[in-house]
């Protein structure tokens, strides 16, 4: 058994990708036999504790009276373990909070385990000064937090080349995937009444994620030539896709009667959703990697998924053919794979069916929690 403190810069109910996976972290080890402590900022709603999980709202984000309470009880339990959900903006300062860092890096014969969901903003000759202040602010805490590590994971191996460049000496890094914060729940007439809704007898094409700019401009692009192309409705799910699909009927009105949106969704329904698609659309400028939790939900549920290759996209999601990749910088060789995989029924359930495995072998929640408790 293990005592664990788990310091995360946002906690359920406040909403985010960390915030999920601190949750799911933090359930699977008290599960496990762990007792559990979470160190997470103030918030104004409460939220549901979880069995085996004591939450501790800390004063402020991570400032000077945080960072006292955090000390008089971490004292009190030399044995304890910390486990740090490392994200720059999740600890307040504008994403510059270096206190934060000098404090952990003081305290780094504590017993420290890091876990890097990203380490710095990225600087770069053509982008305005401030950008740049800011990535060598970041740059500065990722080096104070990984040297004050005896544990060090990160979200997708590209995290692993950027740490080892800032801080040449340090030793292993360990990969640790992030599961689906989606749980799969087979109900199949739920799921056959989301496709009677919605495909009206044709096949349902199926995005989920939360639309942001780089993303929404590949969608605009594609669907309105797929849906002319495939018998085919798209189901766009998650938060912001009311909006996106709004500003897309304004360029495309004659598109409303086949494409749908469902805003955000609780995670049953939002599962009913994802089982009801025939094909998952799920494109990435910089390529898919371990750390898009939209890509983990479709790949658990057993989605055929048409996703991109980019700079920070592992080795393994070729290798597995889990997946359909296509060059992210190639939106007409997605379309052309989705129509095709939308006229094979058989190849689409042969993807589907290597993508529920390769979640299994990889990415599942016990493959996280076997690590942590190693």
């Amino acid at each position: 058994m293990q005592r664990w403190h788990v310091i995360t810069g946002e906690y359920p109910p406040q909403p985010g990708g960390v915030s999920d996976y601190s949750l799911l972290v933090a359930s699977a080890l008290a599960r496990a036999g762990d007792p559990v402590e979470v160190w997470a900022p103030a918030w104004d709603e409460g939220g549901a504790p979880e069995p085996g999980v004591r939450l501790h709202r800390l004063p402020g984000h991570f400032g000077p009276r945080a960072l006292i309470a955090l000390d008089r009880t971490l004292a009190q339990d030399p044995g304890g373990r910390l486990l740090v959900q490392y994200v720059p903006h999740s600890f307040g300062l504008k994403a510059m909070n270096l206190p934060f860092c000098y404090w952990l890096y003081s305290r780094r014969h504590w017993n420290i385990d890091v876990m890097f969901h990203e380490v710095a903003f990225q600087r770069r000759t053509a982008q305005p000064l401030r950008h740049n202040l800011l990535g060598e602010v970041n740059s500065l805490m990722a080096k104070l937090v990984a040297r004050s590590a005896q544990r060090i994971f990160v979200a997708s191996m590209a995290w692993e080349r950027v740490l080892r460049r800032l801080v040449p000496n340090l030793g292993q890094i360990e990969w640790l995937p992030i599961p689906s914060n989606i749980p799969v729940i087979d109900n199949p007439a739920m799921a056959a009444g989301v496709r009677a809704r919605y495909a009206r007898g044709a096949l349902l094409v199926g995005h989920f994620g939360t639309y942001g700019d780089p993303i929404r401009v590949y969608l605009e692009r594609i669907l309105p030539d797929l849906v002319q192309s495939a018998n085919a409705c798209v189901l766009l799910m998650g938060r912001g896709s009311l909006e996106f699909r709004g500003s897309l009927l304004l360029r495309c009105p004659s598109l409303a009667p086949v494409i749908y949106a469902t805003g955000e969704l609780e995670p049953a329904a939002l599962s009913h959703h994802i089982s009801a698609c025939d094909l998952m659309i799920q494109p990435y400028p910089d390529g898919v990697s371990a750390r898009r939790t939209s890509a983990m939900a479709t790949i658990s549920h057993g989605r055929a998924t048409i996703t991109t290759l980019g700079h920070l996209t592992e080795e393994y999601w070729s290798a597995s053919g889990g997946v359909t990749l296509v060059p992210a910088d190639a939106p007409d060789s997605l379309l052309q794979k989705a129509v095709y995989l939308l006229e094979d029924a058989p190849a689409r359930n042969q993807l589907g069916q290597r993508a529920r495995e390769l979640y299994k072998d990889l990415f599942d929640l016990q493959y996280t929690i076997r690590k942590l408790r190693a």
